[in-house]
């Protein structure tokens, strides 16, 4: 059992030294401009800038809505238009225009060209009050610039009861 043990401690360390979380995660070199990345996009969302839009997602972008719904880009860049009334591309253009966005609790995990950015968005319409969503977005460096290819928001009722 002994000698076992003893041909497997250089594979662990070398699995250990290789896998994402110990290698990629704990640095992120790109920390920085991904959070400004980040604020500028939240600050941009309630006037419906199409460019900030633009440049924030990739072409080939899958986001899930906090509704479950999941969307392409072209989907989003609609949404800024001019929507039908009722639809909810309407509804989400209504509140993203009477509301202002921040972030909490920004984490950012890099992989080289790739990293993930996890945050607690704080939607506060004008009316008063706050929403709060956990939001994950996958980020790929391309061309020199990074785009999210990935967005996952989900409503977070507890951050919201523990805001109160």
């Amino acid at each position: 059992m002994q000698k076992v043990s003893a041909k497997l401690i250089p594979f662990l360390i070398a699995l250990a030294m290789t896998s994402p979380t110990a290698a990629g995660a704990q640095t992120a070199p790109a920390a920085g401009e991904l959070k400004q990345l980040l604020n500028e996009f939240l600050k941009a969302a309630s006037t419906n800038n199409r460019a900030v839009f633009d440049r924030f997602f990739a072409e080939d972008v899958l986001y899930t809505r906090a509704s479950g719904v999941t969307i392409t880009k072209a989907d989003i860049m609609r949404s800024l238009d001019s929507p039908q009334a009722g639809s909810a591309d309407a509804e989400h253009a209504q509140q993203r225009a009477a509301s202002t966005y921040d972030s909490e609790n920004v984490t950012v995990h890099q992989y080289g060209d790739m990293a993930v950015v996890n945050f607690t968005l704080v939607a506060r319409p004008s009316d008063g009050g706050a929403t709060h969503y956990r939001n994950t977005g996958t980020f790929v460096k391309r061309g020199g610039r990074w785009q999210a290819v990935a967005w996952q928001a989900t409503k977070a009722e507890a951050e919201q009861a523990a805001a109160k």
